[in-house]
């Protein structure tokens, strides 16, 4: 007896490849922000552990949406943008205060001799050093934000772009043949 497969229609497509990705991404982001908050803890830094725990909870919330589609749930698809919207909330609302909270008097005062005087000898003298160290630190945190908004937002525009289709399927018996 010879079975035909089901054709691959653009919705079949569709919701294939938001499961594919929201799998992915949801365990990719739980683990290594889960990762990276025992690291935290065990450097007793717990507002970054604390902001470990919100970004993990993006990723079970992707997760989460992910088994929801995988049961021909709707509900999933609002699970995975709000996972990405939770998530770009968080990483930018961190990544703003860092950048309000620099501190040059901070970082001279942690400036070891060896490397007073291995910065002098670099031509970098100490009252360039807060001015160089507070560029780098707004770059860094720019483009954490520069990139959090591009890969989050487009990750929940994705996900909304895709939801006419996958919406198409589910409203679809599981194993019709169109």
């Amino acid at each position: 007896m010879h079975m035909t497969v089901p054709p691959l229609t653009p919705p079949r497509l569709a919701l294939a490849k938001v499961l594919k990705i929201s799998r992915r991404n949801g365990w990719s982001v739980a683990v290594f922000a889960g990762l990276c908050t025992f690291v935290s803890l065990a450097f007793g830094d717990l507002v970054g552990a604390g902001i470990g725990l919100l970004v993990v909870a993006s990723g079970v919330m992707e997760i989460h949406g992910h088994r929801l589609l995988k049961r021909r749930e709707a509900a999933g698809l609002v699970w995975l943008v709000r996972s990405q919207l939770f998530l770009l909330s968080v990483i930018l609302v961190y990544a703003v205060s860092r950048l309000f909270s620099f501190d040059s008097g901070y970082v001279l005062s942690n400036l070891t001799p060896d490397l007073e005087a291995l910065l002098n000898e670099s031509g970098i003298s100490r009252a360039e050093i807060g001015p160089l160290v507070q560029t780098f630190f707004r770059a860094f945190y720019g483009s954490v934000i520069l990139v959090t908004l591009i890969y989050q937002g487009g990750m929940a525009f994705f996900y909304r772009r895709k939801s006419s289709l996958v919406l198409e399927e589910l409203n679809l018996p599981p194993n019709s043949e169109n």
